[in-house]
């Protein structure tokens, strides 16, 4: 069988020990933190998430920017002169320039290595559903499936992947231009929760609101429980905004339902919380068909 790798981007939000655990590679995208870039790196060798996250508490201007083409050329290359194929799993494209990116740079790629493959696959995911995604295609790529066969697994389940979240800062949201500032105003004054997901075509959408955080929490754990598939071999993911506290108790909430699950909580990363702000709460599962 004809050697590939997997590859991704650090939109996913798989912490180093996934990363290593499934061996994909992780292309880093940049923020920027009072105009300062740092690369968003699974093991956060450039910033502690911790760190962000109370910049952020802070005031700290923050924004982001998509990998660029040609890094994705240099990283692309490196696989190719060493006559390995390659699948590449990206950041929804509704939500950021990284996959067109990777797509221009595979069609110049192509010319040179017109004997090689090159796959890929816009997740229409974001944060770890787009990592819970990686996930179960290098597990499949584990236990020896082909390049062709986890193509089309990915392009399979991305449509299965439920995304379910919630924010505690409405401002962050203003910030990014979800929300009206009026809204905002008014929410804050409410202790309103939205609560969100990311609709079919990767987009983040507004589905409801509640009243204070303990019922997000409710909201998400009910939704959760009410759509995940009955297999014990696809996890749940759950990643936060430095809110570790929140994310256990949502993991508790879904285990005393869905005791057969691995649940895996991480945080959300700079990339991803950088727009969604502290205070993000997420969980992601595969849904029943």
């Amino acid at each position: 069988m004809q050697e590939f790798v997997i590859i991704t981007d650090s939109a996913a939000d798989l912490p180093i020990n996934t990363v290593q655990e499934i061996n994909v590679e992780v292309i880093p995208l940049t923020y920027f933190v009072n105009e300062q870039a740092f690369v968003n790196t699974p093991e956060h060798s450039e910033m502690p998430v911790s760190e962000f996250y109370s910049k952020l508490r802070a005031g700290a201007n923050v924004h982001t920017s998509a990998v660029n083409p040609a890094d994705f050329e240099d990283i692309f290359k490196t696989y190719l002169e060493a006559g390995k194929d390659i699948l590449y799993i990206g950041f929804s494209s509704a939500l950021s320039a990284t996959y067109q990116n990777a797509r221009n740079a595979v069609q110049e790629l192509m010319e040179s290595f017109p004997e090689r493959k090159i796959y890929t696959v816009d997740s229409l995911c974001a944060s770890t559903g787009e990592g819970l995604l990686v996930y179960l295609v290098c597990k499949l790529k584990e236990g020896g499936a082909s390049l062709e066969e986890c193509y089309e697994y990915a392009e399979k389940m991305k449509d299965r992947i439920c995304h379910e979240f919630t924010v505690d800062d409405l401002g962050q949201l203003k910030r990014g231009g979800r929300v009206s500032a009026a809204a905002a105003l008014v929410g804050t004054m409410l202790n309103i929760k939205p609560i969100l997901h990311v609709s079919d075509d990767g987009r983040l959408v507004p589905v409801g609101k509640v009243r204070g955080r303990r019922a997000s929490i409710n909201v998400l754990a009910e939704k959760t429980i009410a759509a995940a598939c009955d297999s014990a071999e696809t996890p749940i993911f759950i990643c936060h905004g430095d809110c570790i506290e929140d994310a256990e108790l949502l993991a508790k909430l879904v285990n005393e339902k869905l005791p057969e699950k691995e649940i895996r909580i991480g945080y959300t990363g700079p990339v991803i919380g950088a727009h969604s702000g502290q205070g993000t709460l997420a969980i992601f599962v595969v849904c029943a068909e």
